[in-house]
């Protein structure tokens, strides 16, 4: 039979246990305590919902008038943006995007050959493969270690590297470690010439203050960077589809005339959200600093929690919205998901979603209301 549709397509959709379990206690009516929400639009959070409606209500949005690389107005916004943290960022190395994915894939499509490789951290964002499968590009792996704190392991990185290696990328923070790069890490990654894709969505969530880590990479490098971000992190607004590409570093200007003829094919960034954009960058400090009291909140209760004479260990993490628990290794991570949701209606996501290398690992969303976040952690540390 003649195959109809492509190879890149071709992923296992069948639900997995903890999925399949889940249905079955929300169609039971079980009250399941979610510590895995990740949409901060449904995390009971406050909004400034007069000023982000009032953004949207611009009367030039009726007329269309494209630019390949985003509305100027818009792109001067994002330069503000980064101004306000200390990197100089002209307009001219900014290109807008719908989303950071969306970037993803400009990125792949403007690097790599189909068939060569990018590399990605591990453990990390779970959606690099099917990213990468989509632009017939292929993912290698190169790991995280923990020693106490996260750091990557430059000797097996360098193993990794091919000739078919197009580009390297770093999520800074990690996502779900809350790891930034160090500044040493970012001398180092620099030396191994090959362009680097920094995805900064968390960048502006930490926990505490370090001098040794790198915020962003958007200020000139000595490789070609791209630094990616946009308003679903940094605003709270995952449905306004509004990301950026800010290119750096030797070649950026030919790498930004690239992205430009890509994504003039696709012209996927709305007017509307276009035209909001400075009012909305402005009305996400108040978004911004509710998440980060409610994050800071949870990440206290569970580290008093998982305190002294616990059997779990919280991992050290130093921003985003996410937090690892080890737990003993007395059964699988799944049959710890499994076992929290079946015997006790708590929902966590197992390491090995995220790609650990090793059990036993949960990983909890901080984004969670604090008293379903409580009640939860009480559950899990029974």
């Amino acid at each position: 039979m003649r195959r109809v549709f492509s190879s890149r397509l071709q992923w296992d959709a069948s639900p997995n246990p903890l999925a399949q379990l889940l249905a079955k206690k929300r169609g039971e009516g079980a009250n399941i305590l979610d510590l895995t929400e990740s949409n901060p639009t449904r995390a009971n959070l406050s909004y400034p919902a007069e000023e982000i409606l009032a953004a949207l209500a611009d009367a030039r949005a009726l007329r269309y008038d494209p630019d390949p690389r985003g509305l100027p107005a818009a792109r001067e916004a994002v330069s503000r943006y980064y101004a306000e943290r200390g990197a100089g960022v002209p307009a001219s190395r900014i290109l807008l995007t719908a989303s950071t994915s969306e970037a993803y894939a400009y990125l792949f499509k403007l690097l790599a050959n189909p068939g060569e490789e990018i590399l990605v951290p591990r453990p990390s964002y779970p959606l690099f493969e099917y990213l990468a499968a989509i632009e017939a590009v292929q993912v290698r792996q190169y790991p995280l270690r923990y020693d106490g704190g996260w750091h990557i392991d430059f000797a097996a990185l360098e193993q990794a590297i091919t000739a078919r290696t197009r580009a390297i990328v770093v999520v800074n923070p990690n996502n779900p470690t809350g790891s930034y790069l160090k500044r040493d890490e970012w001398k180092r990654l620099q030396q191994l010439n090959l362009p680097i894709l920094s995805d900064e969505v968390f960048s502006d969530f930490p926990f505490a203050e370090d001098p040794r880590r790198v915020q962003t990479l958007a200020a000139a490098g000595n490789v070609l960077t791209f630094s990616m971000s946009g308003l679903s992190k940094i605003a709270g607004l995952p449905q306004m589809k509004l990301g950026w590409i800010v290119a750096s570093g030797p070649g950026h200007e030919a790498a930004i005339r690239g992205l430009e003829w890509i994504a003039d094919t696709f012209l996927s960034v709305a007017t509307p959200v276009q035209l909001a954009l400075p009012r909305l960058l402005a009305a996400s400090a108040a978004v911004r600093a509710r998440i980060q009291a409610r994050t800071g909140e949870n990440l206290a209760c569970l580290r008093e929690a998982a305190g002294a004479g616990s059997p779990c260990q919280v991992l050290a993490v130093e921003g985003g919205w996410y937090a690892v628990l080890q737990v003993p290794r007395t059964r699988t991570e799944q049959d710890w998901a499994l076992q929290l949701l079946g015997e006790r209606n708590v929902l966590v996501q197992p390491g090995f979603f995220y790609d650990f290398e090793s059990e036993a690992f949960l990983v909890l969303s901080l984004l969670t209301a604090p008293e379903v976040f409580r009640a939860g952690i009480e559950r899990v540390l029974l």
